[in-house]
């Protein structure tokens, strides 16, 4: 096994720095975080244009579940390309599309008839979320949480709620949106303790929202992640969720499960979802699902169906390379055995940022399930002052000495390596990041 990471140039090199150069001229401002220009990558190892190796803890922001380039993925999308790649899979017929709405069907929650509407991204399964919600109960209001994200196109953008950035200037949005606060124990909003506080934040939206300015009965459904991706990988309690869960059944309102960044396999269970105990009405994959060829997957009981042509569809969804990939990270995931493999990798990540926590004052939360795994940097554990600048200096230092890591919340850094990833390159990573947390506080 070669050493990784490698840092040959400084980055960015100067082959990155041109690269960069074109890119700030012409492209949008959206998300960028570190300067890193790729020009290779295979399983969890990335190569850029000026020869620096790099180990991935991004994954491609939650794409890569089974590294970069695995094999049986490259051979799948690749022999389809030399058949077709692009037939209306909404408009006409294919066997990769129907083989994969039927595996969709069996392997998510849920042992009842489902339907599957086949997207692009996570923000357009969201979308087509709250079509069908809206469609089937004629109800026009949702609940989501403080915290989440759901995307960014308008009506996933009105269930957001993790940055003001990301509303900011945008309204007005999808009206009937009403969020509660979310199981955020580290900083619970009502300032008690878990498990003390009797799960009030469960408890709320049944004897307070209800019962004071949003009627259930016209509630279409509830969106959730069963660990919130961008607002900080935040991990409720399992009763948190059967209550939230127990209240909608209580009042017929839909449950949406958002596993656009907890699904396929990256908590050890294939859907997050799995981790309390739950059966949703709806749930949402994207991301993973088709290992860097754009997919999302909006699956939910046939009960809810539109019924008649016309009320939702698209051109692109179910495209045939993107089901070719998908079908694929799936017999991945079965046959390699990967969600063993993410439990055994996940404890062992685990350990490791536990002793970061008691080696380093400025950690102030270690939390996550199976590689799906956070900490939340603190200036003081007492006041528990979010440490913003000095998460963004561990990022940036950890980028120049070679490990890709992604920033989440207001202070917290998401550590989501390929569940492929060896335990070597996960000890080689946090040997980085124990070197950037010291020389962040400097």
């Amino acid at each position: 096994m070669s050493k990784v990471p490698q840092i040959r140039v400084e980055p960015p090199g100067r082959k990155a720095r041109e690269i960069i150069k074109i890119d700030e001229k012409y492209m949008a401002t959206s998300t960028k975080t570190s300067p890193i220009a790729v020009e290779s990558a295979k399983g969890s190892v990335v190569n850029d244009v000026d020869g620096n190796v790099y180990l991935d803890f991004a994954s491609g922001v939650g794409v890569l579940n089974v590294g970069h380039c695995h094999p049986r993925i490259v051979k799948a999308v690749r022999d389809q390309t030399e058949k077709v790649m692009h037939f209306a899979g909404t408009d006409f017929y294919y066997d990769l599309q129907s083989r994969l709405v039927k595996k969709l069907s069996e392997i998510c929650p849920g042992k009842y008839d489902k339907r599957v509407f086949l997207s692009n991204s996570g923000t357009e399964a969201i979308e087509a979320a709250m079509k069908v919600t809206r469609w089937h109960t004629r109800r026009k209001q949702f609940i989501s949480f403080i915290g989440a994200f759901h995307g960014r196109t308008m009506g996933s953008l009105s269930l957001t709620a993790s940055k003001p950035v990301q509303r900011d200037r945008f309204f007005p949005l999808v009206p009937g949106g009403v969020h509660i606060p979310f199981a955020y124990c580290y900083r619970c909003p009502y300032h008690l303790e878990y498990p003390s506080c009797g799960v009030w934040c469960g408890k709320i939206l049944e004897e307070v929202y209800f019962e004071s300015f949003l009627p259930a009965e016209e509630v279409a459904a509830l969106f959730m992640e069963p660990v919130q991706g961008e607002g900080g990988y935040i991990v409720p309690p399992v009763e948190f969720v059967k209550i939230i869960s127990k209240t909608c059944k209580n009042h017929d309102i839909l449950l949406v499960d958002d596993e656009v960044q907890a699904g396929m396999g990256r908590t050890a269970k294939l859907w997050g979802i799995e981790n309390f105990g739950i059966i949703p009405d709806v749930l949402c994959a994207a991301k993973a699902l088709g290992s860097g060829i754009p997919i999302g997957a909006t699956v939910y009981h046939k009960r809810l169906d539109f019924g008649v042509q016309g009320a939702h569809s698209n051109t692109f969804g179910g495209n045939l390379l993107a089901c070719a990939s998908a079908l694929a990270t799936i017999d991945v995931i079965e046959k390699e055995r990967l969600l063993e493999t993410a439990a055994k990798t996940g404890r062992h990540l685990r350990k490791r940022l536990d002793e970061l926590e008691e080696k380093h004052e400025i950690v102030g939360d270690v939390r996550g399930l199976g590689m799906m795994q956070a900490t939340e940097l603190v200036e003081d554990r007492r006041t528990k002052e979010p440490a913003k600048k000095k998460r963004d200096k561990v990022v940036e230092l950890c980028y120049k000495r070679g490990v890709i890591l992604l920033p989440c919340g207001r202070s917290s850094i998401r550590y989501i390596p390929p569940l492929t990833i060896p335990l070597e390159y996960v000890d080689a990573g946090i040997e980085v990041v124990d070197g950037a947390l010291r020389d962040a506080v400097k």
